[in-house]
This record gives C-alpha cells, structure tokens and sequence, in this order.
C-alpha cells in the first residue's frame, strides 16, 4: 500500500482497530497499551470489546552519545530485544549493552508502577492478550514488551497497531501469535503523517485512561 489513510486522532485509531479485530473474530480476554501513546487506543478498544485495560512497558536502549537511535528495547521485567544490525553500526559493546539494559528495565518497573498504583498486575494465564500501540516504526519497544508476555501463561498474544512499515509488520509477525495492522504503506516515514491529530500524550493524561 503506497498511501495510507490518515486517523483523526489516537481514539479514531483505537476504534477502527476494534473493527477489525471484531471482524477477524479475535475473543479478547484482556487489551494491554504500551504508554504513552498506546493508551487512548488501549482505552477505546477495550471500552468497545468490553474487556479490561491494563499496560506492558518497555524502553528503549539508545546507542551511545545518540539515545534517540535504538539498538534495543527492555520491558519492565528485564526482558529484552537487541536489534543486532544497529548494535553493530554504532560503538556499542556487551557492557555497554548491559548497563543500559539494568538502567532501562528499572526506569520501566518504575514507569509501570508509576502507572498501576495500588493495582496488581493482571493474571494472564489462559488468556487471548491484544497488545495495542499508536503505530510502529522499528519496533523495538513493541518486540521487548511482546519478548515479556511470551514468558507469561498468556494463550494467545496478538498485536494491533493502525499502521507500521510492511517491513516491520511482517517481523513482528513471528514475535506474536497475530498481527493486526490497519495500514501497511510503503511510503512510511514516521507514524505521525497519518495522523491529523497526533499530539504528545503526558503521563498524567495517559494514566485518566487507565481510570475510566
């Protein structure tokens, strides 16, 4: 797909991708959103489902003296991916690799207590998991948080995101039991062009999601 249809907004995105999943017969027992972002759609696709809204969190590990560029992603329990091609283009080692990767996973535990409070983290042994995020780009957050609940007795774990690069997609289609993208498009420069709204959500407002 060259083009792509552009979203009004998170919530739009988090409608249409309820559709689709309707439509595709996935029985959701639980949607997990990966913060910031994810959580608008999180919140409109479980409100539509009717199932409960939680998160998985993940953060990037960025090359050094380039924190933007990711040569890797860890989730709140330790749990990592390493995108080997990035590691070997920058002056990144073993033990750079590592310290980042104890730094990155604290920032997450504390990022995902930050967010549940006084809730527990949910059971999701026997469960179908929808996994939903704003968009992918290289995915790296995405495949730590989907690396986290493969460890867990989850049944099934699907990811549903409106749009990612084909490329991408077809990759995190081996790290998940389904993937749902809404668009595909090759002229993908960043998730934001197909957004007429793609605002930067805060912590405070994402968490009112987690609330309602």
């Amino acid at each position: 797909m060259r083009g792509g249809r552009r979203f009004t907004d998170r919530t739009d995105a988090g409608e249409r991708l309820a559709t689709a999943l309707r439509e595709r017969e996935i029985d959701a027992d639980i949607v997990l959103a990966i913060p910031r972002g994810g959580l608008p759609l999180g919140r409109a696709v479980a409100d539509a489902l009717d199932v409960p809204l939680d998160i998985v969190v993940a953060k990037k590990i960025g090359a050094p003296g380039n924190p933007e560029y990711a040569i890797g992603a860890v989730a709140s329990d330790g749990s990592v991916w390493r995108n080997e091609r990035a590691f070997r283009a920058t002056d990144s080692d073993d033990e750079y690799f590592e310290e980042e990767r104890e730094v990155e996973a604290e920032n997450a535990r504390e990022k995902a207590d930050r967010y549940r409070g006084e809730r527990s983290e949910p059971d999701l042994t026997d469960k179908t998991v929808v996994v939903v995020d704003d968009g992918v780009a290289t995915g790296s957050t995405v495949r730590a948080c989907l690396k986290r609940l493969q460890g867990t007795d989850a049944e099934r774990i699907v990811l549903a995101v409106p749009v990612g690069p084909p490329d991408t997609i077809d990759e995190l289609a081996t790290e998940a039991d389904e993937v749902v993208s809404l668009e595909t498009p090759t002229g993908f420069r960043g998730v934001g062009q197909f957004y007429e709204n793609f605002a930067q959500v805060s912590d405070e407002e994402a968490m009112t999601y987690l609330e309602a």
